[in-house]
């Protein structure tokens, strides 16, 4: 009964959302409505379990002084920073345990944790996903190896588009005649982004969406439990 009980809540859901999206009207749409507003109270209840886990894991790994503990010692007073000034003088919209702290936003600017969050979270995302463009280049790079037909099709098309794209591709083709201006490489880069780009991105979509079906299949029927903390 204490596999049953979930798997059977998790069919009925899972039905009542399937039937509203093919008969949005009540009683269906109001029962949906009904578990979107249950899904967001698991969800809350979820995050503080989350932070708890993180909060755990990183205290064991400074116990243990495992390689690169530091980060993880500053990972974890980073948390308790933000937690902190979040709860005792809320976020711009809400109002914190204490008050908004109009005194230390009159010299800050703003309240603690938007000061936070702007002047030390952003420009370290922004860090972290600059430093992604160059493993994306180096990714590139592997890719565009020419070892196939496929690879060297590939290779072909990235330098078109690429070059499509900056006024030098259009100096090297603005020789070309008006009869063969769909040769020119802003022409010809356009064309490959909006056609075969744009096909292979759909076929990707709608390949993504079968497997998003699939796997919302076999939770609802019970074939896929690993939500449960098991694959029995």
């Amino acid at each position: 009964m204490k596999r049953n009980l979930p798997l059977i809540f998790a069919f009925i859901s899972g039905i009542l959302v399937v039937i509203s999206e093919f008969i949005p009207h009540r009683p269906f749409s109001q029962m949906v409505s009904t578990l979107q507003d249950w899904f967001m109270i698991i969800a809350g209840f979820a995050i503080i379990l989350g932070q708890i886990s993180l909060f755990q894991a990183n205290l064991a790994k400074i116990k243990e002084k495992k390689s690169g503990w530091y980060f993880y010692l500053a990972g974890l007073l980073s948390f308790m920073l933000m937690l902190v000034i979040g709860l005792l003088w809320g976020t711009q919209e809400y109002r914190g345990l204490i008050g908004h702290g109009e005194a230390i936003q009159g010299w800050l600017g703003s309240k603690p944790f938007d000061y936070m969050f702007d002047n030390a979270y952003m420009p370290l995302s922004a860090t972290m996903f600059s430093l992604l463009a160059f493993f994306i280049a180096s990714a590139a790079y592997r890719a565009f190896i020419i070892r196939s037909f496929e690879s060297n099709l590939l290779m072909i098309t990235a330098v078109i588009v690429i070059l499509g794209r900056t006024s030098f591709g259009g100096m090297l083709t603005a020789w070309l005649p008006e009869s063969f201006k769909f040769w020119h490489l802003p022409n010809l880069s356009d064309f490959i982004m909006e056609y075969p780009n744009s096909a292979a991105q759909r076929a990707i979509m709608i390949s993504a969406a079968l497997g998003i079906i699939g796997s919302s299949l076999r939770i609802i029927l019970g074939i896929e439990r690993s939500y449960l903390g098991s694959d029995k």
